[in-house]
């Protein structure tokens, strides 16, 4: 998966420009949070913003000090983001504020970690760029295929690169709680970037650990098949929670009309 190379958003910039069409997508958004049943505080925190086409999920590390103050930095770091002329100068911006995120977590304790992930989809004419560091992810659901955009940033993520074991073996050991990113974890902080052209009809999930590691790939990818988008995100969510709830649990759900 490539990292923020701003050469490729000037080409992302260039290849819209050639399939620019006037459709304009309408989004519809579903979202809910959980602490859980284990867990006494919500760490999780998300953002949803359709007027500025930009949704995220952040997720304050558990065992370290005040998780949430972490993931609440993330979110007040794009409170005021507005895109700008082109997508190379919004998607900078949006890198720089996460950025300054990284210092605020890492100048919160004094030496204390404190860190979250981040999963943010901004959306951009007819194109998604999914911005991302930890083990937050986001889903597409097209034409009833499910896809995961996002790459775990985790110890486990090599064996299943590896093909050593499958990515729902991965997500239920134990190392997959151990990030190699996240906010405020490192002194440079690593995003990594992707993007997706938009159809009508997609779906999108962007959701904590809490939520899809209750799940094997292809239950998500049933459940997310559901005719009502509205009862899609309560069906998992109390699944979750059926399932056990053993850690904050959060989603978003997009659904592209």
């Amino acid at each position: 998966m490539p990292q923020i190379i701003h050469r490729h958003l000037e080409d992302l910039e260039i290849e819209i420009e050639k399939s620019r069409s006037e459709v304009s997508h309408v989004f519809n958004t579903y979202s809910a949070s959980n602490v859980g049943l284990v867990r006494t505080i919500n760490e999780d925190a998300f953002y949803v913003n359709e007027k500025q086409r930009l949704w995220l999920v952040a997720d304050g590390m558990g065992g370290h000090m005040r998780g949430d103050k972490a993931s609440a930095s993330v979110i007040d770091s794009v409170r005021s983001f507005t895109p700008l002329k082109t997508l190379s100068e919004s998607v900078k911006d949006l890198e720089t504020r996460f950025l300054l995120s990284n210092i605020t977590c890492r100048n919160m304790y004094g030496k204390k970690i404190v860190g979250s992930t981040v999963a943010a989809l901004f959306a951009y004419q007819s194109l998604a760029v999914l911005l991302w560091a930890g083990d937050s992810r986001i889903y597409r659901l097209r034409r009833g295929n499910l896809a995961l955009l996002t790459e775990d940033h985790s110890l486990v993520q090599e064996r299943y690169r590896r093909g050593e074991i499958s990515r729902d073996e991965a997500q239920m050991l134990p190392s997959a709680n151990v990030l190699t990113r996240a906010i405020g974890v490192h002194q440079n902080l690593r995003l990594e970037m992707q993007s997706s052209h938009i159809r009508s009809g997609d779906r999108f999930l962007i959701c904590s650990d809490g939520l899809y590691r209750e799940f094997a790939f292809n239950e998500v990818q049933t459940m997310l098949r559901a005719d009502s988008p509205a009862e899609i995100l309560n069906t998992l969510m109390y699944e979750a929670l059926d399932r056990g709830g053993k850690d904050n649990i959060t989603g978003i759900l997009i659904n592209v009309g």
